[in-house]
């Protein structure tokens, strides 16, 4: 696609999360070639509103996002459904000549994309435009990290050890995470603690509900964080450096995969699932349960015919971090350390992207 005089024009085409955004940044620095950022942005309907998935601009905010106009790029990094859907109508502008690389699952359209890039706990069927990462791509920033740690020392260093931190997430399918769940996590939690000290932090997704249920329960060695109160004394990355032992609920995928990278003892809180029969269906068309075997089926036909997304299993994560002995489950006892100090998937990453440019 290049030529001896003339570099490949690439774009990133990148919306409003940060933590889409970074992955993304992640691989093209990884690859090491000239790149120009495109940032689209949704309208305010659109920002958790979800637009039906089509080769269009009709769900961005023009006069915010930055201008989309030829010449058109040889290829496109992107990620998401609102950048996604841009990345295609780019394409289609530039004759279908522009390859795209997207990072997650496609909701749509899977043939247009010619290489997609997907983390274990999205259900994709194998296919040679796919490769599978046993982890999402998270980058950890030690130094920062270690930065906030000793900042933070004089704080920390007056409570006994050890100290617990716990990392609070919210409901996301096919979890529950209400006040009941709350309940049940705080009991366990300060059986699990009564020695030391315990640390809670709540993140964005928790709900107020939640945050209500642990702010009444939390024990006398306890402290806690709620997000939103003062995030510029955020104790998160402080105590990614000084804790003793974390305990992540089973839906945050980044604390997950961030306390692994820091080679910390982590254990995973599984939550519950979520009631109802819509529940019960989305899980069965992950696999589980007793309709799993008629539901399935049908859901990859469904998917297949380009009709329904497909499924997401988060437990696959969980698994692949047990089995790496990078955790365990809540309950058990804390290994000592793991043994993952790099998430080194970006290699063939860019192995892939640059046979892409040359073909």
């Amino acid at each position: 696609m290049a030529t001896d005089n003339k570099p490949p024009l690439i774009w990133l085409v990148i919306g409003d999360k940060g933590g889409d955004n970074a992955q993304v940044t992640m691989v093209s620095n990884a690859l090491g070639l000239p790149v120009v950022t495109k940032t689209v942005l949704p309208k305010p309907r659109y920002v958790l509103g979800k637009p039906f998935f089509r080769p269009s601009l009709h769900h961005l905010d023009l006069q915010r996002s930055d201008p989309l106009e030829g010449p058109w790029p040889d290829l496109i990094l992107t990620i998401g459904r609102r950048p996604a859907m841009a990345a295609l109508w780019i394409q289609k502008q530039s004759q279908q000549t522009s390859k795209i690389v997207l990072l997650g699952r496609p909701k749509r359209f899977r043939k247009r994309f010619s290489l997609i890039i997907t983390p274990c706990q999205y259900q994709v069927p194998d296919d040679p435009q796919l490769l599978r990462l046993k982890l999402p791509l998270f980058s950890v920033d030690k130094e920062a990290i270690t930065a906030e740690g000793a900042a933070w020392q004089a704080r920390l260093e007056q409570l006994p050890r050890p100290i617990t931190a716990l990392m609070v997430g919210g409901k996301t399918d096919p979890f529950r995470f209400d006040a009941d769940t709350a309940r049940e996590l705080m009991a366990s939690i300060r059986a699990a603690t009564a020695n030391g000290s315990l640390y809670i932090s709540t993140s964005r997704r928790t709900a107020p509900a939640v945050t209500d249920i642990i702010r009444q329960q939390l024990p006398d060695n306890g402290r806690l964080f709620c997000w939103g109160d003062d995030n510029k004394d955020n104790p998160y990355r402080a105590l990614l450096s000084q804790a003793d032992n974390f305990v992540v609920t089973g839906d945050s995928i980044s604390m997950m995969v961030e306390v692994a990278l820091m080679n910390q003892p982590l254990a995973i809180y599984r939550l519950p699932h979520q009631r109802g029969i819509l529940a019960r269906l989305k899980l069965a068309a992950t696999g589980y349960g007793p309709l799993a075997i008629i539901v399935k089926p049908l859901f990859r036909l469904l998917q297949s015919l380009g009709l329904v997304g497909y499924t997401r299993d988060l437990t696959n994560i969980h698994r692949y971090l047990y089995e790496q002995q990078l955790a365990v489950p809540f309950g058990e006892d804390w290994l000592e350390s793991g043994g993952h100090t790099e998430n080194n998937a970006l290699a063939p990453i860019s192995q892939r992207i640059r046979q892409l440019l040359d073909e």
